[in-house]
């Protein structure tokens, strides 16, 4: 994470447009398991050695990160949109529905939100979509690592009655142990059955 960057990243053209959240998600990628996403508000002046993207940090980091948001945050909210909402509606629009469901959860209202990514669909508060926003600003590094823990403990968790399928090593993503699973025992009711309509998990849907 860039030391100089500003927690508000309209700090200069929207000044007093404060609490900015910040919204990220964890699992779209995955063959199994819900979409994650998370908003959190931090303080103007936090500040972490491990707010970054998620990806980039190990398992202890992110616990140590999310330890100190968890205890520092203004407001943070997790959303899990399921994997039959995603066959319904497809991966992108599960993840943007997820993003927008923990803003709308937040007690403290934000002014603005920043959002990890390049689409987002109308909300009722002003936005600005990022690319790669988690490793350039706090609020969606946060954001980022709320989610990611939050989805790795659920899938965790859900392995202790799949054990076939390795999920508390692979999370549910598609690794050559988990594609071989699949071929040998078939599909779960937490599979994501739509993954072969690719072209479908790419649209909006409104």
């Amino acid at each position: 994470m860039n030391a100089d960057k500003n927690v508000s990243i309209l700090k200069d053209n929207y000044s007093g447009l404060n609490p900015e959240a910040g919204c990220d998600e964890a699992g779209r990628g995955c063959l199994a398991g819900p979409v994650v996403a998370a908003a959190v508000i931090l303080p103007a002046k936090f500040e972490h050695p491990f707010l970054n993207d998620s990806k980039q940090l190990t398992t202890l980091q992110r616990e140590i990160a999310k330890k100190a948001i968890l205890e520092n945050a203004l407001d943070f909210s997790i959303a899990f949109i399921d994997n039959e909402t995603i066959d319904k509606i497809n991966i992108l629009s599960a993840s943007i529905m997820g993003m927008q469901q923990a803003l709308d959860d937040l007690k403290v209202r934000p002014f603005f939100v920043i959002v990890d990514g390049n689409r987002f669909k109308p909300y009722s508060v002003p936005f600005k979509t990022i690319v790669k926003g988690d490793s350039l600003f706090k609020s969606i590094a946060a954001a980022s690592i709320l989610a990611k823990t939050a989805r790795d403990e659920f899938m965790e968790k859900l392995s202790n009655d799949f054990p076939q399928y390795q999920w508390q090593k692979n999370k549910g993503y598609p690794t050559a142990e988990h594609r071989e699973a699949i071929r040998k025992f078939g599909v779960t009711p937490h599979h994501r059955k739509s993954f072969t309509l690719l072209d479908r998990q790419l649209k909006i849907e409104f």
